[in-house]
């Protein structure tokens, strides 16, 4: 469901000087540009659960502890157009209120305002999933939008 939903209303990007990364309440999307011609053989990435290392032509890209929980075994890496290195690490809390503020701890952070662009557009994506015969890809919110947005959990149908 998320796919349908970003390919709708986009990606807010978090810059990086090495790519950049972005997130859905699902997954967390890594992108790293790297030389042109290089090969898989030339790619070290190890995924973990907490922790993320990668190294490119032997130089050290990142290595830390991730801001948040991740399933390992179902991360994966991919070396596209020998210049571009995909990862994508699934979530093991895929609320709308688990918006990480950054890739690693302390490192790679977003800023206030594209931190409050990343949780409005995991709220919006929670609507969509609580109602999907309706299209909030588009929609703006303001107000309540911190921690997942407001819980109509309660209310009654």
């Amino acid at each position: 469901m998320s796919v349908h939903f970003e390919e709708r209303s986009g990606v807010i990007p978090c810059k990086t000087p090495w790519g950049n990364w972005s997130q859905t309440m699902e997954e967390v999307f890594i992108e790293v540009n790297v030389p042109h011609g290089t090969s898989g053989k030339e790619v070290k990435c190890n995924l973990g659960s907490k922790q993320i290392e990668l190294h490119v032509k032997g130089k050290q890209v990142f290595k830390g502890k991730l801001f948040g929980i991740t399933v390992a075994d179902e991360g994966t890496w991919t070396l596209e157009d020998k210049c571009l290195i995909r990862i994508v690490l699934m979530k093991t809390n895929r609320e709308a209120g688990n918006c990480w503020s950054s890739l690693l701890e302390g490192e790679y952070c977003a800023d206030a305002w594209l931190q409050d662009q990343m949780q409005r557009k995991l709220t919006l994506e929670r609507f969509q999933r609580e109602n999907p015969g309706f299209d909030f890809s588009g929609a703006e919110i303001s107000g309540n939008f911190a921690g997942g947005g407001p819980d109509f959990s309660s209310l009654q149908k």
